[in-house]
């Protein structure tokens, strides 16, 4: 493969070399939301600011953590777990948002994605459809665990990712309306939590790579519950779901140290 960065050590996008970032890494998309994310950490210095790809890395218990951005979408994602993992990384969390479909899924919860819906391009470049895009058990088990400490509502469970986030808001008055229209019934008649757009590709990448990652998501609001004439305020508070992979980091932490 070429070397892009030309003898710098540095992965090309990232601009990340090992020994820069922690085992743990959480990947939000939004690159605001590092430094948010940093503030949780002990001793949180920044790293890098390339692209959409910004990183700072600390410690929790005494353990080197880090966050990196993705930016939107599987593309992307993938090209940050794929660097990542070059420099040493080894367990991922998504921090993210989402936006409700099951009716019993409100605004303000929390949606653990135990496996996704692969209704994006990236991970079939990685694997053939037929291969599922699963979590890794041990931390969605310390998600799970995380929501529960800080007594929130969650949901675990199955979640849609797709490339085009206005297929979902306004399908109708797309060419391919039929197609996204019939897939979306069939995604809510199988009991299908929320939409998003990143958990499906960094769940095959990982399990490619042999890494290990889970997905929380905010649900900022349900369009499902919208249409029904249910209560549905949107709900932005992204320190909701940083805090649940904060407290899943400190489980895991606490239990590989054991």
């Amino acid at each position: 493969m070429i070397d892009y960065a030309q003898g710098s050590g540095k992965q090309y996008h990232i601009q990340l070399k090992p020994g820069d970032v922690g085992e743990y890494v959480l990947l939000p998309g939004d690159p605001k939301r590092c430094a948010i994310i940093a503030q949780y950490f002990d001793n949180p210095v920044f790293v890098a600011d390339s692209r959409e790809f910004v990183t700072y890395t600390g410690t929790i218990y005494g353990t080197k953590v880090s966050v990196t951005s993705t930016g939107i979408g599987g593309a992307s994602a993938s090209i940050a777990m794929e660097e990542l993992v070059k420099c040493g990384a080894k367990t991922f969390i998504r921090v993210g948002t989402c936006g409700g479909m099951d009716i019993d899924v409100k605004s303000g919860d929390v949606v653990i994605a135990n496996g996704a819906i692969r209704q994006e391009g990236t991970s079939k470049e990685y694997a053939p459809i037929e291969y599922p895009a699963v979590a890794d058990f041990d931390v969605t088990s310390a998600l799970v665990q995380g929501a529960k400490n800080l007594n929130l509502n969650y949901h675990v469970g199955i979640v849609q990712c797709k490339d085009a986030f206005y297929g979902q808001h306004k399908p109708e008055e797309l060419p391919n309306h039929v197609e996204l229209l019939s897939k979306w019934d069939a995604w809510l008649r199988l009991g299908c939590k929320a939409s998003e757009m990143e958990s499906s590709t960094l769940f095959v990448v990982s399990n490619y790579l042999r890494v290990r990652c889970g997905s929380v998501c905010l649900v900022v609001a349900n369009q499902e519950r919208e249409k029904q004439g249910l209560a549905n305020p949107q709900v932005h508070d992204v320190n909701i779901p940083i805090k649940v992979a904060i407290e899943a980091i400190k489980e895991l932490i606490k239990k590989e140290k054991k």
